[in-house]
């Protein structure tokens, strides 16, 4: 059973979607259609968090627009995991965070893991995110202190110090495995693996590959009447209680002119 999977780059740039698609394709399932897009006419980057809030509104539509063209599942491809829980809010179909969905398949790969992110500014957010996540056994947070508008420009050089940074935080920290908490990083590394052949030695998490996996099984269960998500109170709709204002809101505050 095939299944087509979006993958939202969150920031209003094309320039990502290529090491995305080229470093996640060969991990679909033969039967999985990936596309990659981005947002647009919104900031492009969301690394400060005012930015992060004004894409967030265009993820909101972009989401909706992704189930009303067919697509089984979503993913928001960034480790601030950008407007997923407010997008559940207004989708059937499954909306995936990058960082919750390796966070939750993390105890397969090891008892304790460590979070490697970008820049500083990332890392007080992840911490929170961590805790909102019942992140136990995260040993801790830290970051490459990289940009994601410079990692696009040297993508060896985010891998190479995304590693160097893996191993010196598992050793600090005593941990068994690494997430590297920025789909950039993530894509950075892959490249670089696959570019080099170089061995796997470390038990490092790629959380777009783990995206794209938590996307598939959801959208599975999804297309069997098995994904069932409640809307008895968190992810309660709008609509269920006044469609006719949530019309308003959007037409008023949101992006409804992207589709």
């Amino acid at each position: 059973m095939g299944v087509r999977i979006n993958f939202i780059n969150p920031f209003g740039t094309p320039v990502y979607n290529d090491l995305i698609a080229e470093t996640l394709l060969p991990y679909a399932r033969p039967d999985t259609e990936l596309v990659v897009t981005n947002t647009r006419n919104c900031p492009e980057n969301i690394d400060y968090y005012y930015n992060k809030h004004i894409v967030e509104m265009i993820v909101f539509e972009d989401v909706m627009r992704a189930e009303k063209d067919g697509f089984d599942a979503v993913i928001v491809g960034c480790c601030y995991d950008p407007g997923v829980r407010v997008a559940r809010e207004l989708v059937d179909i499954p909306v995936i965070g990058p960082l919750e969905a390796t966070m939750m398949m993390a105890p397969y790969y090891g008892h304790d893991y460590v979070l490697v992110t970008d820049h500083h500014k990332a890392v007080p957010y992840l911490r929170d995110l961590v805790r909102l996540y019942g992140g136990t056994q995260c040993r801790d947070v830290t970051c490459i202190n990289w940009w994601v508008t410079d990692m696009i420009r040297d993508t060896e050089g985010v891998a190479r110090d995304a590693l160097a940074k893996s191993r010196k935080a598992m050793e600090d920290k005593g941990a068994e495995a690494v997430i590297l908490g920025c789909t950039i990083i993530a894509a950075s590394m892959e490249k670089w693996l696959i570019d080099t052949k170089a061995p796997r030695d470390l038990t490092i998490l790629n959380t777009n590959t783990f995206s794209l996996k938590m996307a598939e099984s959801l959208a599975d269960l999804k297309k069997q009447g098995l994904y069932n998500i409640s809307r008895s109170g968190y992810y309660q709709k709008p609509q269920q209680r006044n469609g006719a204002e949530f019309a308003g809101v959007r037409a008023r505050y949101g992006r409804p002119s992207t589709f």
